[in-house]
Formats: C-alpha cells, sequence, structure tokens
C-alpha cells in the first residue's frame, strides 16, 4: 500500500467535487480498492501501485476538463474513468464561464475580432453599445491566460465622467476608481469564479488600472485591453499603445459616437485610428448595429438616434 497526494490547483475545490461532493463520492465508488481522502484543494489516496496511477491519470483529465469548462457534471465524470468519448465542442465558443455557461461569438464582426486578434498584435474594435465589444475582448483574454500563452492580463478604463458630475468620492483610491471600472469587473465574474477571481487579483495576473497608472510600464506576456478610449486624449492613447512589450497583445475599445470629453480636447481613438491606418500587426474591426447583442430595443435606440444626427445635420 502506498500513499499519493494530488493538489487541484487549477479549478474550484467546490466546482470539482459537486453538491455536498456528490463528484467525489462518485469518484470514490469508481475506485473502490482505493482509500480517498480530500480536504480543500488536496487530495490524498492510499492503495496499490497501479490502481493509485490510474486514479491520478484520470483525476488529471476531469481536473481539465473542470478547468475548461467550469463545471464537472456527474456524466463526464463516468465518461472519463470509462473511456467513452465526450461531446464534441460547440462552434465559436471562446470560453466557458462561471457554471459551464458557454461564452461564444455571436456575430461575424465578433468572430472577425477573434479571428484578428489571432493573427495581429494591436485590434482596435469600434463600434455603439451593445455589440460585445469589450465581453469579447475580456473572453479573449481569458482564454489565452488559461491557455497558458500568457501570464497576465490587464485591463485599462479612462476616468472620465460621462456628462455628469459625480463629485467627491470617499474612501481609498480604489474606491474611488471602482465605479469607472465596474462594467470591466462584471465582465470578468462572468467567466472566472468569484474566489478564483479574487486570487487572480491579489496576485496581480489580472490588474484592473486606470489609464493614467500605465505611464512608464512595459507590459511582457500580457493581454491588455484599453476600454472606452474614444475618451482618451492624443497624448493618452499614444502612451497607452507604446506599453505593448514582448509576447503581449493588445485590444482597444470604443465607441465614438460617445465621447465624453470636455471641450477642446478631441478623441484619441479617433486620431490613433488614422494614424495607424495600413500599419502591419495592426487590425480595425468596425461594428455596427446589426452586432447589437443586447436588449431588442437597443438597436433601435441606436438606429433613431443615427437618423436624428443625420437629419439634424442636413438642416444645417
Amino acid at each position: 500500500m502506498i500513499e499519493r497526494i494530488y493538489i487541484l490547483e487549477n479549478v474550484e475545490p467546490v466546482v470539482f467535487y459537486g453538491v455536498n461532493n456528490a463528484n467525489m463520492q462518485l469518484i470514490k465508488t469508481l475506485f473502490p480498492k482505493l482509500r480517498v481522502v480530500a480536504r480543500g484543494n488536496v487530495m490524498k489516496v492510499i492503495g496499490e501501485e497501479e490502481e493509485s496511477v490510474s486514479f491520478l491519470k484520470k483525476i488529471r483529465e476531469i481536473e481539465k476538463y473542470c478547468e475548461e469548462y467550469n463545471a464537472l457534471p456527474e456524466e463526464i465524470i463516468l465518461d472519463i474513468v470509462k473511456g467513452n468519448p465526450l461531446p464534441a465542442k460547440q462552434e465559436n465558443v471562446l470560453i466557458h464561464g462561471v457554471n459551464g455557461k458557454a461564452i461564444a461569438t455571436r456575430t461575424e464582426n465578433q468572430q472577425a475580432l477573434v479571428k484578428s486578434f489571432e493573427t495581429n498584435d494591436l485590434v482596435f474594435a469600434v463600434g455603439p453599445a451593445g455589440t460585445g465589444k469589450t465581453f469579447v475582448a475580456i473572453a479573449l483574454a481569458v482564454r489565452a491566460l488559461k491557455n497558458k500563452e500568457i501570464r497576465k492580463i490587464i485591463l485599462s478604463r479612462p476616468a472620465v465622467e460621462a456628462g455628469e458630475k459625480l463629485g467627491f468620492l470617499p474612501g481609498e483610491m480604489k474606491d474611488k476608481l471602482d465605479p469607472y471600472l465596474q462594467p470591466l469587473y462584471d465582465a470578468l465574474l462572468d467567466m472566472i469564479p468569484g474566489t478564483k477571481l479574487k486570487e487572480y487579483m491579489e496576485n496581480h495576473v489580472i490588474q484592473i488600472a486606470p489609464l493614467a497608472y500605465m505611464r512608464g510600464r512595459t507590459l511582457n506576456d500580457a493581454v491588455i485591453i484599453l476600454d472606452e478610449a474614444q475618451n482618451t486624449t492624443a497624448n493618452q492613447i499614444k502612451m497607452f499603445l507604446t506599453r505593448l512589450g514582448t509576447n503581449a497583445k493588445m485590444l482597444v475599445t470604443g465607441d465614438i459616437t460617445q465621447i465624453d470629453l470636455p471641450s477642446p480636447a478631441s478623441s484619441g481613438l479617433v486620431q490613433a485610428i488614422h494614424v495607424l491606418k495600413g500599419v502591419k500587426g495592426i487590425a480595425l474591426i468596425a461594428f455596427n448595429q446589426k452586432d447589437i447583442v443586447r436588449h431588442k430595443l437597443v438597436q433601435r435606440i441606436v438606429e433613431a438616434y443615427d437618423q436624428f444626427n443625420h437629419s439634424s445635420l442636413s438642416e444645417k
């Protein structure tokens, strides 16, 4: 009889073990010759050499599935242990989010963003609200992190108020900036379990910071995302774009119809798209109303405002 230790490194123990330890109980019944004790992320296995080796091999496969899909149904455990083929993967799925939710591209331009990210180191994704620009960008970053293609994700936004004065905000610097960065947190919480996300952020694997904090940094081995880039000045976006380091990719998202910069400042995103047009290694994906994936009214609202703006211009 020998004793072996296995440590769950890449999954949430709660997800892996199942509700009321149902998954763990199933695994134990599938290996009746072994004594298995699990506590936290540590599993202790006691038994004969051959049986223990087989157990550990299957546990690695089960953990790999759980890591990829953020879920672990009992039927999957049975299929892996018995050597049955697993269900085919869905098309256009980028990652599986919390509770196994499939996060997939839903429009042609979202798919074009994915392909451009794979072949370019800098991609601009520009278009109206609700087209999934930021969500897909963050999903691409999380996928790269899960696949160990990078070591960190860096998310940034300019701290510009959307047409209203928020005034004094109490608390420390993080408390003051969180309202600006909340949409990024929301997307991450859809993709990464809360405790794992907290661990990533405490270890600076995922960093969320305002644009001003980017100055002077060289960002290597990372996916870097600048959201709401239409609210950057020319100097700010140039500073940000030149942070790109080795083995790094950058995604810049924005909506040039929603510029909140105080007059007379002009949008750095608009200038950057013009200046960098045609530069090798840089791509631009232009989203439109057909890509809106929020409530159906959002598309109608955007179209109505576009028509209003066009009619106002023609009257001048």
